[in-house]
């Protein structure tokens, strides 16, 4: 299944190369790497078992979009789902939305996530001041049986919520597997959202019991959250119960009770008085609710997103096992927090057998090679982090095989925005050169990714190799034409298993509707640009919703952003097009810059310059300004379209949902000091 190229791998520059490395081969898997590839071993027995012979990747997608329900239930049968497999086909209708999967199948999410026993590590859990805690998987299915019990106690069952304001710590993976063995649904945030973005999404699921804990860690500072818990309860009717965990500090109880939580009581004590070693697993239908995730609600109360079981099961199990190449002898670590989509991939890491390792804190705290000492403790396998982060490390001059032993690194991760083909050129020369490089992308919506790498593909700069399998990832123009190696509307065209049941709250589906299919007629669209290269690869150029479109020339904004933060001197960036339909306005290109560059005529010359050679001379900012920090929301994607419309004159809290906003005092160059 491999394609075979030569060695062109060529020298490369970390930052400052120019674009022209975009499409350069940058890694071909050695024949060592598709021999012992999770999709080789899925390819052999599809042809033993299913008498389907395909012969390449393009085959492989091309069959795995066209038979739908041979496609997924192959998935089923390869990836030895616990459950009842029922009676049908596994797609019994494909409208979109509204497509059934797996009419008749009972599963339980948990109970196949806890399928693997004995003393080996199934979580390891460190933070950012080196407090580290190991869990093996026996220990692990006991701390599950006994917080099950507890909510139970509690009255919690099937269809109940279970929201948690929780770091990524072992106390989180716990809680959400213990909520979904019993039937209950799950709902998470990180605890550095502020009450009103905490009651903003919990409020509209009415929960029965909330799990906090007493604070957490970033940048070696700590923060107490019990106040930001006793905010958000006032506004959550249903409660029976809050549970803290004591994180800091070992008051954390007194304190809490000090804040007027109502029903508190300590996490020990929610598991206290279980002896059961093994969970009780309650099996639901495929599409019962598995957990609420939340759009990003930066313009607007965030929308509650319901996955079901079987949906995000057979999902993650595609993706962890033949995209990510994912086994009982890998280590995966994802730098995320509990309220990103990330995090619950993440976590899914068990059920392939793999070990997790949970990161919390600053991942530059105390120095950009943190992280890659912690890759090399816990001899991480996969590792995945922001393209930010990468960036950042590779402008700083971090070499990462020479801060730490890289050597067990087989997969390094990317997601949240598109990275660079200079960063992907970086990452060869500075992480390792036998590597797969999985610059992946997809959305909170469907809770994975809709274009990936794959073991047995090469790496070229700039581009994820390949459409996922079982997602039929199109491009459209603005008439719903499909186009090839030209940039589109990125859009899926039959329904995947992991698309939203349905948005909480939203009864006859309209706002589900309107959000992905009012565009293209029973076509899902993600508001995203794209390009699907003639070989199959893809380029994400930025969300859709934030073009920039000049005197009739588009482009996306991630293709400035990799030309301006490619500059000497740039940490950040964020261009804004104040045109609307009915007038022309400014582009306006905001810059943060190292400590040491200096912001002077020449600098601002230099980057029109760049701009102009590197995109279009319609792109070149009428204006740019240098700031502090860029605003971004709490998964570290760049507000456009809310300070868009700050710059068209919308009041702040029309314009932003200040809950989405992880460093909301970004947002004050924006906003007119007389409504500040």
């Amino acid at each position: 299944m491999a394609v075979e190229h030569g060695n062109e791998r060529g020298p490369a520059s970390g930052t400052g190369a120019n674009t022209d490395i975009e499409g350069r081969l940058l890694w071909t898997p050695s024949a060592q790497r598709v021999r012992t590839a999770g999709v080789t071993a899925y390819l052999e027995w599809l042809a033993a078992e299913r008498g389907r012979r395909l012969t390449d990747a393009t085959a492989l997608w091309q069959w795995s979009v066209e038979d739908l329900d041979g496609f997924w239930n192959s998935i089923w049968d390869f990836c030895a789902v616990e459950g009842e497999r029922g009676d049908g086909p596994a797609l019994v209708d494909a409208r979109m939305p509204g497509a059934r999967w797996f009419p008749t199948a009972r599963v339980n999410y948990a109970e196949n996530a806890l399928t693997r026993h004995g003393p080996a590590p199934a979580v390891i859990a460190v933070r950012e001041d080196a407090t580290t805690a190991v869990v093996s998987w026996d220990e692990l299915r006991r701390e599950v049986a006994a917080t099950a019990a507890g909510l139970r106690r509690l009255g919690v069952g099937p269809g109940d919520r279970v929201c948690a304001v929780l770091p990524n710590c072992v106390h989180a993976v716990v809680a959400m597997l213990a909520t979904t063995a019993i039937g209950a649904i799950w709902s998470s945030c990180s605890p550095d959202f502020g009450p009103t973005g905490l009651a903003d999404r919990f409020a509209q699921v009415r929960p029965a019991v909330l799990i906090g804990v007493d604070g957490y860690t970033y940048g070696g500072k700590s923060f107490d959250t019990l106040g930001v818990l006793a905010k958000v309860a006032e506004r959550l009717p249903d409660l029976r119960a809050t549970v803290v965990v004591p994180y800091l500090a070992a008051d954390a109880l007194e304190r809490a009770r000090a804040t007027g939580l109502p029903a508190v009581l300590a996490w020990d004590d929610l598991l206290a008085g279980c002896d059961d070693a093994i969970p009780a697993f309650h099996r639901l239908p495929f599409d019962a609710p598995l957990w609420i995730l939340y759009s990003s609600g930066s313009t607007g109360q965030p929308k509650p997103i319901v996955q079901g079981h079987g949906g995000i099961l057979l999902e993650h199990l595609k993706s962890l096992v033949l995209h990510l190449d994912l086994g009982p002898d890998d280590r995966f670590l994802w730098v995320t927090s509990t309220g990103w989509m990330m995090w619950n991939l993440l976590v899914s890491g068990l059920l392939v057998g793999a070990t997790v390792v949970l990161f919390d804190g600053s991942p530059k705290f105390p120095d950009l090679g943190a992280l890659w000492r912690l890759a090399e403790a816990a001899r991480v396998t996969c590792f995945g982090a922001s393209p930010g982060f990468l960036a950042e490390c590779a402008r700083s001059g971090t070499v990462p095989r020479e801060v730490a032993d890289l050597s067990a690194v087989r997969t390094v991760g990317s997601t949240g925005s598109p990275l660079s083909p200079q960063t992907y050129a970086w990452v060869y020369e500075s992480v390792g050169s036998d590597l797969m490089l999985s610059s992946i992308s997809g959305g909170t919506e469907v809770c994975t990714a809709f274009v990936l790498g794959l073991p047995t593909l090469p790496v070229h700069a700039g581009e994820t190799p390949m459409r996922g399998l079982g997602c039929a990832v199109a491009t459209f123009d603005e008439q719903g034409k499909e186009v090839v190696d030209e940039v589109g509307e990125l859009v899926i065209t039959a329904p995947m298993p992991s698309m939203p049941i349905f948005l909480w709250g939203d009864h006859d589906g309209s706002l589900l509707r309107a959000s992905y299919f009012s565009t293209y007629e029973d076509v899902w669209r993600h508001g995203d640009w794209a390009r699907i290269t003639s070989r199959g690869t893809v380029c994400i150029h930025g969300r859709s919703d934030a073009t920039l479109n000049r005197a009739g020339v588009r482009i996306g904004t991630a293709e400035l952003y990799q030309v301006v933060e490619s500059s000497p001197g740039v940490t950040d960036s964020l261009v804004i097009d104040t045109s609307t339909a009915d007038r022309p306005g400014e582009l306006v290109l905001y810059v943060c810059l190292a400590d040491d560059a200096v912001f002077d005529d020449a600098f601002t010359q230099m980057l029109r310059t760049t701009i102009r050679h590197e995109l279009s001379p319609r792109h070149v900012p009428d204006r740019i300004e240098r700031i502090a920090e860029i605003p971004h929301t709490h998964n570290g994607k760049k507000l456009e379209v809310p300070i868009r419309r700050l710059l068209l004159g919308e009041p702040l809290d029309h314009a932003v949902s200040l809950g989405a906003v992880a460093n909301p005092q970004a947002l004050l160059p924006f906003v007119p000091p007389t409504t500040r």
